[in-house]
């Protein structure tokens, strides 16, 4: 359906109230200790939207992802049972058969236990509530149940439905998007309209949350609220029972940009998802973050009465909005919202997608448990966006000050004295100093789970920002965690290991290691640690890594979509001890079958002009001259670069050269060769030809 659903609010507030207030915590940033279950009166607001996951993989999240980190609440998908057709289309859940809890996610009893889950996690649960309309389509739902008449459910009758004459439209359909009148009373896409100002309809409703509420449920993201009366809807949340932790359920609503009702028509039933937030967003990040200054007075909702967002299921498929598919920027634009001081932020997760319609993974429509490694993107997981779910809580309702901007691409900002970001959407790496408000000290950086430190002085922090990426830090202790937060191993001590990987990739796209420990993402993708190409196509990056520790590592490729390609070869290995570590790889060369071979050339060059390495097989560029490996000058008029190629076998090479403006020189004569064996610590040495 075009309506689209909405991102949970952390704070609890009386919901007939307009106040609302942002529920923050102070937190932790610099060695690890102990980490500690989450609780769920202390946790922080931040709303992780896992839209479309099944209750298993919720549940699952909860416990070793959400609670750890800092999530106050999980907004999940509708739990009524819905149509079921043969496309399975993701939107045959907001075409409800029943009010049944057995559907498309999971049972009942499935349910029951994911809100248990995150209960135990420290996790609020909010659940998507479609109860302005039911199914458009006739056929079988989800738990078996057969409509022939869509007017006629297990839970309603014809005369619980607006009809024509109610809405004042012939067709029953809504055709005038500026007539309230049409907007309330008529179907929204042939979606048989529920007569929400009769008061069974409104104790059938309530009835429905309640059995929801009273298996622990939280609040509730209201559907298609701009298609029901903002009177309506209070008479409904009268109805509602308190939760079980003694308070009213939390509402927040979709209200989607039109002419009418206005988004601040409904701030007295509960808040309202921002969709202006998300597309001021969407422009900065698409043109120039500098923009966000002033984002306060851009139109946006006001932060009282709103939750933010930077995509949702709906807008992330028609373009409105970001998507996984904007790679970093769409990263820096959740890393933002979640620093900036305005209303309670979501951070959506969902699955891959190839057209707007298409289904979730599953089995016969029932939706199988999340796997953030293929088909899902799990930006929740994200080390930056968990780094900065800490940094947000830490930071509490600290006023934004020290804005700074640096360029059209480069910004920074604090939160008080308590944390400062600084972001960088250019393509190459930015350093400037900037005033942070800051105390002298040391800081963990949260964007990498505190891998690199700032230091400030007399107020200044000189930061160097990697392109299309942060630097964050705050106030405190700050406590680096994997996927499931477990307790580190010994404490405190690490060793930096150096991945270099010959990768050779396509305009747009980036290489990153990820691996089984916490330090390389726990083998989740969108956890993997980003590598340099500035050796370009030898990719490198410094991790910390424990001390005394056996870990498996793999590369990996991602595009400017978000599509991931993983080194075929098997799982690499290493172990460190108490001293620094560098792993040198070739791209789908395996560890049992590769060797190195240190080539050393003797070449006097110009100023500006540098000496490359290519030849016949993959690990030297496949004869592609842009492929081609730059060697070291440290022993110049020596050339040298130590290159892992496969065992046992032969191979041509050559030199060229490259000047500043990348015109390319070949070396005369007949191509080199060489053929490798079983044993490592090959060396070619040559002279230019």
């Amino acid at each position: 359906m075009t309506t689209r659903p909405r991102p949970p609010g952390a704070l609890r507030r009386a919901l007939t109230t307009a106040a609302a207030g942002a529920l923050a915590l102070a937190g932790a940033v610099a060695l690890p200790t102990t980490p500690a279950h989450a609780d769920a009166t202390t946790s922080g607001d931040v709303i992780a939207n896992l839209w479309s996951y099944n209750w298993d993989s919720v549940a699952a999240e909860c416990t070793d992802v959400l609670g750890p980190n800092g999530y106050g609440a999980v907004w999940v998908a509708p739990p009524a049972e819905s149509l079921k057709q043969t496309n399975y289309y993701w939107w045959d859940v907001y075409q409800p058969y029943s009010y049944d809890l057995n559907g498309r996610f999971g049972t009942a009893a499935q349910f029951a236990s994911m809100v248990d889950a995150c209960h135990d996690a420290g996790v609020k649960v909010y659940t998507d509530a479609v109860i302005n309309h039911t199914a458009a389509q006739t056929g079988t739902g989800y738990n078996g149940t057969t409509l022939t008449n869509k007017y006629d459910t297990p839970d309603w009758d014809p005369d619980d439905y607006h009809t024509s004459a109610e809405c004042a439209d012939s067709d029953l359909i809504i055709d005038d998007w500026s007539n309230l009148t049409e907007i309330q009373n008529c179907e929204l896409l042939g979606l048989p309209d529920l007569e929400t100002e009769d008061d069974d309809v409104r104790s059938g409703i309530a009835a429905f949350l309640n059995k929801q509420i009273a298996l622990g449920v939280d609040g509730f993201r209201v559907d298609a609220a701009k298609h029901m009366p903002v009177a309506d809807l209070n008479a409904i949340w009268a109805k509602l029972d308190n939760t079980t932790a003694g308070a009213e359920p939390y509402v927040f609503q979709e209200v989607y940009p039109g002419s009418t009702p206005a988004a601040s028509d409904y701030y007295s039933a509960g808040d309202v998802l921002d969709f202006t937030y998300a597309s001021r967003l969407k422009s900065a990040f698409q043109g120039n973050v500098s923009d966000l200054e002033s984002l306060p007075s851009s139109g946006v909702l006001t932060p009282a009465n709103s939750v933010s967002f930077v995509t949702n299921h709906d807008t992330e498929r028609n373009g409105l909005h970001m998507s996984y598919k904007d790679g970093d920027a769409y990263r820096l634009a959740n890393i933002f919202q979640l620093a900036y001081k305005w209303s309670t932020p979501t951070v959506y997760s969902g699955f891959e997608f190839s057209s707007s319609d298409q289904a979730p993974p599953n089995s016969s429509g029932f939706v199988t448990d999340t796997n953030c490694a293929s088909g899902w993107s799990c930006l929740q997981r994200d080390t930056a966006i968990t780094g900065m779910v800490k940094w947000h809580n830490a930071v509490g309702s600290e006023a934004v000050a020290n804005w700074s901007t640096k360029s059209s691409s480069v910004i920074g900002f604090g939160r008080g004295t308590a944390g400062y970001v600084a972001i960088n959407n250019g393509s190459s790496a930015a350093t400037y100093t900037f005033a942070t408000g800051m105390a002298d000290g040391t800081y963990a950086n949260v964007i990498d789970n505190g891998s690199t430190t700032v230091t400030v002085s007399g107020d200044n922090a000189t930061l160097t920002i990697p392109a299309k990426s942060a630097v964050a830090f705050y106030d405190g202790e700050f406590t680096p965690c994997d996927t499931a937060c477990e307790e580190p191993d010994d404490g405190t001590s690490t060793v930096t290991a150096t991945f270099n990987e010959y990768a050779a990739t396509t305009s747009g796209q980036d290489v990153y290691v990820v691996g089984s420990i916490a330090a390389l993402g726990g083998w989740d993708p969108a956890r993997a640690v980003k590598l340099s190409s500035t050796g370009y196509p030898i990719w490198s990056g410094a991790v910390s890594v424990p001390v005394n520790t056996s870990f498996e590592y793999k590369y990996l490729r991602k595009d400017s979509s978000g599509n991931v390609t993983w080194e075929s070869n098997a799982n690499r290995s290493a172990t460190t001890t108490t001293s620094a570590v560098g792993l040198n790889n070739s791209w789908n060369v395996a560890d049992a079958g590769a060797t190195d071979v240190t080539f050393n050339v003797s070449a006097t060059t110009d100023w500006g002009t540098n000496v490359y390495v290519v030849g016949s097989i993959a690990s030297l560029g496949s004869w592609n001259t842009a492929d081609a490996i730059p060697l070291s000058s440290a022993s110049y008029p020596t050339w040298s670069k130590s290159v892992i190629v496969p065992k046992s076998t032969t191979f041509e090479y050559k030199y060229v050269k490259k000047d500043s403006s990348g015109n390319v020189t070949w070396e005369s004569g007949t191509n080199r060769s060489y053929t490798t064996g079983t044993s490592s610590g090959n060396t070619s040495t040559d002279t230019w030809k």
